[in-house]
Formats: C-alpha cells, structure tokens, sequence
C-alpha cells in the first residue's frame, strides 16, 4: 500500500532541500536579522508552554524549601526553648544569691558596737523536735565558738550557743522553754525576764507585777545582767499585757524581733576581751 511520504521527491533530496533551506535562512538571519519579530513571536507563543513545564519543579523546589525552613524553625524554637530554661534556672540562682548577699550586708551592717569581734555562721539543721527549739550552725571549737555565746541575726537577739564541736555548734533560741533572757524596756528601762513559751513567734514576760509600767508595743532590748548577752541589742516586742487581780501577776507577752522561722545567716559575737583570733588557732600557731 501506498502511503503519503512515498509521492513526491525521493528522502535524500528533500534532506538535501532541507538542509539547503536551514542554510539559507541562517545566512539571511545572521547577516540580515531578517526573523528577529519572528523569534519574538515565537518566544511569546511558547512562553506558556515553557512555564506549564517548569511549574512541577518549581513547585516541588518552594514545597523543598518550605519543609527545610519548617524544620530548620522547629529546630531554631526548640534551641531557644532550651536556652530559655537555662537562662531561667541561672537566674533563678542569680536572684538567690542577690537575695543572701543583701542578708549579708544586712547582718554585717547591723548595730554591733564598735570593737566587738563577730563572725558570719550559716544554719545547717533545724531541731525536729517539737518540744525544743534548737538550731545547728556551721561553726565551732576550730572557729573560736564557746558555750553560752550570743547569736544574733539582722534584726535581733535569736539565742545562745549550748554545745559545741569541732566544726559545728548547736544553738538555744530564745522561744525554747528552757531558755531566759534578762531584758529591759527601753521606753522607761524597767528590768524584767523574757522566757521562751515553746511557740517561735511569742515570748512570756515571768512575775510582772501588776504596778509595771508596761504597755503594748513597748520594745525589749537585752539588759546586759548575767553577763550572756550584750546590753542594748533588740530582743522583742510587747504584744499583749492583761492584768487580773484575781493572779498574783500580769500575764504579759511579746514577739520576738528575730525571726526565729526564716533563719539563714547568723551573726556569733565575742565579750569585748576576747582574742581577735580563735584560741585553738593560736595555739596551734605556736606549736613548732
């Protein structure tokens, strides 16, 4: 059967007519720029057809790119999430230590004579037995600790020391019913003893006569007598004084100014004739 490219010229002369043509158009183009509307023509019809075949790569390269900036911002969040945590706890710590250092400058700031020697100690147990209230400090025989030695804290009078050891002492606090401390109110300087009631936030005022010039609000500061605690040093504060004829004395009782329940830093102080420098120290410095 007969088909359409059998009619006509041979296949070798139309190739030859063919390639003739290409010659002849390419001369006429490059010599004459004869097809320059033509090209331009033919870039606008194709255009489209260039974008529909490039628009499956295009797309597959922006979903690329949105799933590597996706990942790349999961990663970037969960980076700055955990720099934030970090950054939280060393603040944390930060406000911490700002808050010890300002109770430091506080303690070491508070009103000790002049010439006194005093040392910083630092809580280190608190007593669980409910019926004493006792406190452990971090420092002993080794830093010139004795038995009976005044401890204060940024406010007031907290106690004295009861035991100590080579590098600790355990501490009496004046809410501890066992414990009494001479003082004097330093409205009229009237003397009288402020024992512990077994309650950290209150203090009884034993045998107080009726007469007393006491009132609410009045403030107690350590007297000097027994030769424990240094005189003048803030010990509580009159809360409550009810006078029944019916007792042979007022019931009368106070706050502690020191705050026994928040205790962190200390403040030991030293008779004004105490060595400048532990004893044990010393002695060990002579030995050869």
């Amino acid at each position: 059967m007969d088909t359409i490219f059998t009619r006509g010229p041979s296949l070798v002369s139309r190739l030859v007519l063919a390639s003739l043509t290409s010659l002849l158009l390419i001369l006429l183009d490059h010599r004459l720029d004869s097809f320059s509307k033509a090209r331009l023509y033919l870039n606008s019809l194709v255009s489209p057809l260039q974008y529909m075949a490039s628009l499956p790569g295009d797309m597959l390269n922006q979903a690329s790119s949105a799933l590597t900036t996706q990942s790349q911002l999961l990663e970037r969040n969960a980076r700055l999430t955990h720099q934030n945590i970090l950054l939280s706890e060393q603040l944390q710590r930060f406000e911490m230590i700002k808050l010890e250092n300002d109770k430091l400058r506080t303690l070491l700031g508070s009103t000790v004579r002049p010439g006194v020697r005093k040392m910083v100690a630092e809580l280190m147990a608190v007593d669980n037995n409910p019926y004493s209230h006792q406190i452990m400090v971090d420092k002993g025989s080794l830093h010139g600790v004795f038995e009976g030695q005044p401890v204060l804290d940024d406010k007031g009078v907290v106690g004295q020391v009861m035991e100590v050891g080579t590098t600790t002492s355990r501490v009496l606090l004046i809410a501890d019913l066992t414990h009494g401390i001479p003082v004097r109110i330093l409205r009229n300087n009237v003397r009288m003893v402020a024992s512990g009631s077994g309650q950290l936030n209150q203090l009884i005022l034993n045998h107080v006569p009726h007469s007393t010039d006491v009132q609410e609000g009045d403030i107690l500061v350590s007297s000097g007598l027994g030769e424990v605690f240094p005189e003048g040093y803030p010990v509580g504060k009159v809360t409550s004084v009810l006078r029944d004829e019916s007792r042979p004395f007022a019931q009368v009782k106070a706050e502690p100014i020191a705050q026994l329940d928040r205790l962190k830093y200390l403040l030991l102080l030293w008779p004004a004739d105490a060595p400048s420098e532990p004893q044990l120290q010393q002695d060990e410095a002579v030995e050869p």
